[in-house]
């Protein structure tokens, strides 16, 4: 129906409503006047609008597992889910169109306390997200898509079969950023860089060797500080990367995300 066509229609209800009772009174009807609609008529066919976010297959599935959206959780926060983009160490986009990091609810509450002592320190940082819950069926990909002889594909990303803290959603990876713009701060080395520089156990051996700054470790020394207040512990070899709970744990409370 036009716009045309509903303001007759108005118009001609209002002629009627002020014509009261008096039945001698009569109404030229526009010679471009449209029938009345019915009750019908008025139905909204829902297909006309356009619905500006579609939740896709993936990401169904982790709402359905009971994950939740840290953004949601967590106002202020930054996310760029380095999975879903080619700038990661294996140079592929395996999420799709998956762009919400999710994690498992207690997780988002750790992260969320985290992050207020990050703000209260520090107001003018925030976190910049690259990374949560890890489905097994990604980590599958992850795994058949690494060149490395099985033997040692365990050094690089989790056996899918055994899993990882990724793939039961208690794992984050994540920098500082700049709460205004979203600006990673500089931490030495980017995500997913394999090597010493990004080993948070051979910090001072990179410091000495010149591979790292000082301002880099004191930038991984707040992040580290602030997820310890969390409740998150990290690892030796991924400055990124933190925990929330033991392998044991996670298995516990946790079935893995398939």
């Amino acid at each position: 129906m036009t716009l045309k066509q509903i303001s007759i229609i108005f118009i001609l209800a209002l002629l009627i409503s002020c014509g009261g009772n008096n039945k001698e009174q009569e109404i030229e009807m526009p010679e471009d006047a449209i029938e009345i609609p019915t009750r019908e008529d008025w139905v909204v066919d829902d297909t006309d609008f356009e619905i500006s976010e579609v939740i896709g297959e993936l990401e169904q599935r982790l709402i359905d597992a009971g994950l939740v959206d840290v953004e949601e959780v967590i106002p202020g926060i930054f996310v760029d889910l380095k999975y879903s983009t080619s700038d990661n160490f294996f140079g592929k986009d395996v999420y799709g169109d998956l762009t919400r990091c999710y994690v498992q609810p207690q997780v988002a509450e750790m992260l969320k306390k985290a992050h207020n002592k990050l703000q209260e320190e520090y107001p003018d940082l925030t976190f910049l997200v690259y990374d949560g819950v890890r489905p097994q069926s990604v980590q599958q990909i992850l795994w058949d898509e690494l060149d490395k002889p099985d033997s040692i594909k365990p050094l690089y990303v989790a056996d899918p079969k055994v899993g990882g803290l990724h793939n039961y959603g208690v794992a984050v990876d994540l920098t500082l950023a700049n709460a205004e713009t979203g600006e990673a701060l500089d931490m030495g080395t980017p995500f997913d860089f394999f090597g010493y520089p990004a080993y948070p156990d051979r910090e001072k051996q990179m410091l000495r060797e010149g591979k790292i700054k000082p301002e880099h470790v004191k930038n991984r020394e707040i992040l580290r500080k602030v997820m310890k207040h969390g409740g998150f512990t990290g690892i030796g070899s991924e400055w990124w990367h933190f925990n929330a709970y033991s392998r044991k744990e996670a298995a516990e409370k946790f079935g893995m995300v398939k």
